[in-house]
């Protein structure tokens, strides 16, 4: 009889153990999710930011703005620089053509001067004087038009450092870069931004990813684009469970972080992997998780 005993007992303890070790996950890690800072593009005071922890924000939605009063009187001086140099070039216009009838007249007088050298009429002197003149008002000439480019340049700059100011204008918008769901708020209205200052934390909850951790085995039974089984706390003893895709394997081995264990306790060395899941809601940030890369009995 105690022997009998004995041997049920031992038989009862191997198929509990079975299914424990039918039921194991082969990895465990915990979920995280890609977070953006948002940080201001300007300076000045923050005149409206329009957010709060837990909102759910779109790509391209106008959330607040800072002040651009210094901008807008920036760009109003380099306009009114603008009009004045342009004013420059009406009368550099007005010169050239002055210049351009006075080498007309003298190129008529400089043929009637040389038809009159031909028959004696005139001398050398006023032949070499001449042709000096309407020398002169070609050099006058290139000059006008070297000084109108000078003036032109100046007003491409002024363009240029207008657009600059366009840009910080522009950039003065908070505008969201992505969706997603705002985790931290790191500012107020009525602060003073810096550029580079962070406004907000930004993540993507809808999907996540499970970092997990399996061993040098384990490497032959998981590649990228796999389906696995993604289990998650329901309650104290109950697992939800959903089904997630591996989108990342790491290429190199790493020592075992001290809070995972893989299915083979505590090997020295591990690979991370990165299963992605979509999110229900119900997933949090750092929550733990597991994978099978089987069904269950498999």
């Amino acid at each position: 009889m105690k022997r009998q005993f004995l041997f049920f007992i031992s038989l009862g303890f191997f198929l509990i153990s079975c299914q424990i070790s039918n039921d194991r996950s082969d990895a465990y890690g915990n979920f995280e999710a890609t977070e953006v800072i948002v940080s201001a593009q300007s300076n000045g005071e923050i005149l409206a930011l329009d957010l709060e922890e837990g909102d759910l924000i779109k790509k391209g939605q106008i959330i607040g703005y800072i002040d651009t009063t210094h901008l807008s009187l920036n760009k109003k001086v380099l306009q009114q620089q603008k009009t004045t140099v342009s004013s420059q070039l009406l009368s550099i216009d007005a010169e050239m053509k002055v210049v351009q009838q006075q080498l007309a007249n003298a190129q008529v007088n400089q043929q009637r001067i040389t038809n009159m050298k031909k028959s004696g009429a005139a001398t050398q002197q006023q032949v070499d004087d001449i042709n000096g003149l309407v020398d002169l008002y070609f050099r006058q000439i290139d000059a006008i038009k070297i000084k109108k480019r000078g003036v032109v340049d100046q007003m491409a700059t002024v363009d240029v450092q207008i657009e600059l100011v366009n840009d910080a204008i522009e950039k003065s918008l908070i505008t969201n870069p992505n969706d997603g769901t705002v985790l931290v708020k790191y500012a107020e209205m009525g602060e003073v931004a810096a550029m580079g200052k962070p406004l907000y934390k930004l993540a993507d909850l809808r999907r996540m990813k499970l970092k997990a951790y399996i061993s040098g085995d384990q490497l032959p039974n998981i590649s990228i684009g796999q389906e696995v089984e993604v289990l998650f706390d329901k309650g104290v003893k109950e697992n939800q469970s959903t089904t997630g895709t591996v989108s990342w394997i790491s290429s190199s081995a790493e020592f075992t972080p001290k809070t995972i264990q893989t299915k083979e306790e505590r090997v020295s060395l591990v690979y991370a992997i990165k299963v992605a899941v979509e999110n229900n809601g119900k997933i949090k940030i750092g929550m733990p998780g597991e994978c099978r890369f089987s069904p269950s009995g498999e």
